[in-house]
């Protein structure tokens, strides 16, 4: 999947052996609250160690690219008020440009850790038109995080049709990765209202 490149340890995020880490792949461009607020949601609801942020060299979907990697990750290590939240360049380092190809080269990287790809909500109605997106909620446990109003269009989107019978009750999101592949599971959070679209348009990014 990809021609990604092998990298050395030092250049990748640790993870003790046995630890529950959730990926959450993005722009950030720029960071602000709310990434924050949801990877703190997500601890709590799935029951995790640590969260990767996979901060991207550019979505393939947007015809806007983002601002420097280096800037990029400046600012979302300078917001990050907790140390489970690592902010990664790991995709760049690779060259790879989608999720699929991300995880292909990531997972075999990690063979005593169980991760969890995280998603808003608002992503699942488009999931299928991901690159190899049957592969990715095949080879992952899956999460998504919802706020009132995308609920509706997630819980109809064709992944979520596709993959029910490995739909996980929330009331049991914090087992998620206990369960076998593949899973995914669908919890309600509070959300704050910053957006990087509202950050950049604001003129402070």
């Amino acid at each position: 999947m990809g021609n990604a490149k092998t990298l050395a340890a030092y250049d990748r995020p640790f993870a003790p052996a046995g630890s529950r880490v959730g990926l959450l792949g993005g722009s950030f461009d720029p960071a602000h609250a709310g990434h924050v607020h949801i990877s703190k949601q997500a601890i709590k609801k799935f029951d995790l160690d640590a969260i990767w942020w996979l901060a991207s060299p550019g979505n393939p979907l947007k015809e806007n690219q983002p601002a420097s990697m280096v800037r990029r990750i400046k600012a979302a290590n300078d917001l990050i008020n907790t140390p489970k939240i690592t902010v990664s360049d790991f995709e760049g380092k690779i060259g790879t440009r989608y999720t699929s190809e991300t995880l292909a080269a990531l997972l075999p990287l990690y063979p005593k850790v169980s991760f969890v790809w995280l998603m808003g909500a608002d992503n699942l109605p488009n999931f299928h038109h991901w690159q190899d997106w049957r592969w990715i909620m095949e080879n992952i446990h899956v999460g998504v995080l919802a706020r009132p109003g995308d609920r509706m269009a997630a819980r109809c989107a064709k992944a979520a049709d596709t993959f029910r019978q490995a739909k996980l009750g929330a009331q049991k999101s914090r087992h998620l990765l206990d369960y076998p592949l593949p899973r995914w599971c669908f919890v309600n959070v509070p959300m704050v209202t910053d957006s990087s679209t509202k950050l950049r348009n604001s003129g402070k990014w």
